[in-house]
């Protein structure tokens, strides 16, 4: 990906520019925003939020014209994970008695960048680009949002903003757990058999794509109404959990290479017995108790009872031939970088369960909380994209 990029300033990318000042001198814009944790009433639209600065050379200012919601918004909307978060917002507590708030949500964007930090030689004013936004900074549901420079790619010439909206956060999340932390990509996954377990999500519509992209025999669980979408995305098998018992179903089936778990639960109790053993097979987890943690115990004690989970879970699985491993979303530019390519190659396409207004944000909230999502729940920021 970095070589990529260095391609890039090769043909004739500017190297070097510095910061530019708005000739607006904006002060304000519309967003959504939280002033506290809650059900979805918290909401409270604003044309007064303060418009993002640049604070690093690193940074570019982004035009929002989609944006689109994960379960994370949900959950941070309730204040899950809020204590993690805030200590990496102020690691060192420097500013004492402010608080997070107002906060906006949405990790999301497909924009234009509008302003670039003095360190930015990747990107110029004008260029259309996509990327996830970190859950430590403030989101995306508004008019504009700062990002740092390695956070950011271009979008996918074959994507409406619109489209495109619906990929990073899932598709990072995704890649982290299949990628950086399960180690499989392009050129070792042929033939693998692969699970995904909740694969009609954003997530596991990413997952089912990149897999068979890197030619994996994939078997997907999903509810029976959504398997004519996960089959059309290219699963070779899928099970309906709803039929019957899915442990039982599973183990009928020739073991697996690798497992990734969205769903959590009772699931990892069984899950690892799937999997080939003593042949370096691996099972991943999205669903961690990390946060949970940090939020029920403080900062110090939180992170000491999930390395002692972590440790202890990873070395019970390992003594049985298997590896245990947990995953989170981590921003990436080269990553996007990455999957644009394999989204422009017909490789990977979004898929989008319903698309909202700026002004329905809340009700978009409300979709998303009845679960049951095919695909993602996408905001058009910007009108008619």
């Amino acid at each position: 990906a970095a070589g990529g990029r260095a391609l890039r300033w090769a043909n004739g990318r500017v190297p070097t520019r510095g910061f530019r000042a708005s000739p607006r001198a904006r002060i304000a814009m519309p967003s959504w925003v939280i002033d506290r944790y809650g059900s979805n009433d918290v909401l409270r639209f604003t044309r007064e939020m303060m418009f993002p600065i640049i604070h690093f050379p690193n940074e570019v200012i982004i035009k929002v014209h989609a944006a689109s919601l994960n379960p994370i918004d949900l959950s941070m909307r309730s204040g899950y994970g809020a204590t993690a978060l805030n200590m990496k917002r102020d690691p060192l507590k420097l500013k004492a008695g402010e608080t997070e708030f107002p906060l906006t949500l949405g990790r999301d964007v497909s924009g234009v960048v509008m302003e670039c930090g003095l360190g930015v030689s990747y990107f110029k004013p004008g260029d259309e680009v996509w990327a996830a936004i970190p859950p430590w900074k403030q989101g995306t549901l508004s008019e504009f949002v700062v990002a740092s420079g390695n956070e950011v790619s271009f979008k996918p010439k074959c994507l409406s903003h619109t489209e495109a909206a619906a990929l990073p956060y899932v598709g990072l999340t995704a890649w982290s757990a299949l990628n950086q932390v399960g180690g499989l990509n392009q050129s070792n996954c042929s033939g693998k058999r692969i699970l995904i377990l909740g694969a009609s999500g954003g997530v596991g519509t990413f997952a089912v794509q990149l897999m068979k992209a890197w030619d994996a025999h994939v078997t997907a669980v999903c509810s029976h109404d959504a398997s004519t979408l996960v089959k059309k995305l290219g699963a070779d098998d899928v099970i309906d959990y709803k039929s019957g018992n899915l442990e039982e179903q599973l183990k009928t089936l020739p073991l697996f290479d690798f497992i990734l778990d969205n769903v959590g639960g009772s699931t990892e109790k069984w899950a690892l017995d799937l999997l080939k053993k003593w042949s370096g097979a691996t099972y991943v987890t999205l669903v961690t108790p990390f946060l949970i943690n940090m939020d029920r115990l403080g900062v110090a004690d939180g992170m000491l009872q999930t390395g002692v989970t972590v440790g202890s879970k990873t070395l019970k699985h390992l003594l049985k031939g298997v590896h245990y491993r947990w995953a989170f979303f981590m921003p990436s530019g080269p990553s996007l970088d990455e999957i644009a390519e394999l989204v422009d190659s017909g490789k990977i396409q979004p898929v989008i369960d319903e698309v909202f207004s700026f002004s329905e944000v809340p009700e978009a909230f409300l979709k998303l909380e009845g679960g049951h999502a095919r695909g993602k729940t996408v905001i058009n920021v910007i009108s008619r994209q």
